[in-house]
């Protein structure tokens, strides 16, 4: 009798209730310790300004403090936890910031963000981890690819991304990455595997892959065929961006860059316009994946000055710190360089 009196949907209405009301509370409680975290780092700074003048002031006075906290408040108020607070002050001392970005965010997603040393970066890393809702895991894992260099080196601005761009103006350039990192594929760079294997990898890390991607995409299709009146051609993957309005067509290349793929995806391009591109869609987009580039290919195709064709390095290992600094500031350089030359020219 039981059972026949509560419905599915008043109980399934009744649990949606308290695990809503279960989230809102551990929000709640979350953003208080951090509120209680921040203030507990300004309060350390202002004490220790006092005794600036006295050689060891700052870690005598957090070690004295961490014996007194943990005895009366037990475990949490470790040396590197309160070292921890006072770097979270310092690295955001502007309270809008705590109350608006912060409070969004975990302790652990926090401690991430603050130790990134660029100031752009860290404000890029609190907005999008709190908008897109990136997990502990995957925050880390774009700190540690330079998600937001990698970025920023694909646009032609040289400006930082900053709060509050309008993404509904944006350029397909701005959307786009060099390198992309695919280490979650699991797949090894040497014997390096078929286009056939990425692509089925690719499929299978779908979530993963369309994180890397960025803002805005879904999956379409996979091998998606376009068809004249007497041949049928068989496109890699291909997305839409509902930020974009646009298709984004990938093709994978495992070998250098060459002028027949940029002609090959300028075809593609060119067809699905004509035939799959609805009134209300922008022009569609194409990105060609290679192992390698070419720079001389991409100067003197279509690829220098187009908006809607693209070729870009991607790594199937993440690359360390150092190896994406140095190829980040290479195609940095390469882009000055070409820069120069079109003002020469003029």
């Amino acid at each position: 009798m039981e059972g026949e009196i509560i419905s599915n949907n008043f109980y399934n209405d009744i649990r949606a209730i308290l695990e809503q009301a279960r989230q809102k509370a551990y929000t709640a409680i979350n953003f208080t310790m951090v509120d209680a975290y921040w203030r507990i780092g300004r309060r350390i700074v202002e004490e220790e300004q006092q005794g600036k003048h006295r050689a060891g002031y700052g870690e005598s006075l957090i070690k004295e403090l961490s014996k007194s906290l943990t005895t009366e408040f037990g475990k949490g108020f470790s040396l590197s936890n309160l070292w921890n607070f006072r770097q979270f002050y310092q690295t955001f001392p502007d309270e809008q910031i705590l109350y608006t970005l912060c409070r969004e965010l975990y302790w652990s997603q926090l401690r991430l963000i603050m130790r990134v040393e660029n100031p752009n970066a860290r404000l890029y890393y609190l907005q999008e981890a709190a908008k897109e809702r990136w997990s502990v895991r995957q925050l880390e894992r774009n700190i540690n690819s330079l998600y937001y260099e990698r970025l920023l080196s694909s646009r032609n601005k040289q400006a930082a991304l900053k709060l509050g761009d309008r993404f509904e103006k944006a350029s397909p350039r701005d959307f786009i990455k060099d390198p992309y990192v695919l280490e979650f594929l699991h797949l090894p760079e040497a014997p390096f595997p078929l286009e056939k294997d990425i692509e089925t990898a690719i499929i299978g890390n779908l979530q993963s892959f369309l994180l890397e991607l960025g803002k805005g995409f879904s999956f379409i299709g996979r091998q998606f065929r376009i068809s004249t009146e007497t041949k049928h051609f068989y496109i890699d993957l291909v997305f839409y961006n509902y930020l974009l309005k646009c298709f984004v067509l990938i093709d994978l290349k495992t070998s250098e860059l060459t002028h027949q793929d940029v002609g090959q995806m300028d075809m593609y391009v060119r067809m699905f316009d004509d035939l799959k591109r609805q009134p209300d869609d922008n022009p569609t987009v194409g990105i060609i994946l290679c192992s390698r580039k070419d720079e001389t290919i991409v100067r003197y195709s279509v690829l220098k000055e187009s908006e809607q064709i693209f070729a870009t390095k991607y790594r199937l290992i993440l690359p360390t710190e150092e190896e994406l600094k140095a190829e980040l500031e290479r195609e940095k350089r390469l882009f000055l360089e070409q820069r120069a030359e079109a003002k020469g020219r003029e």
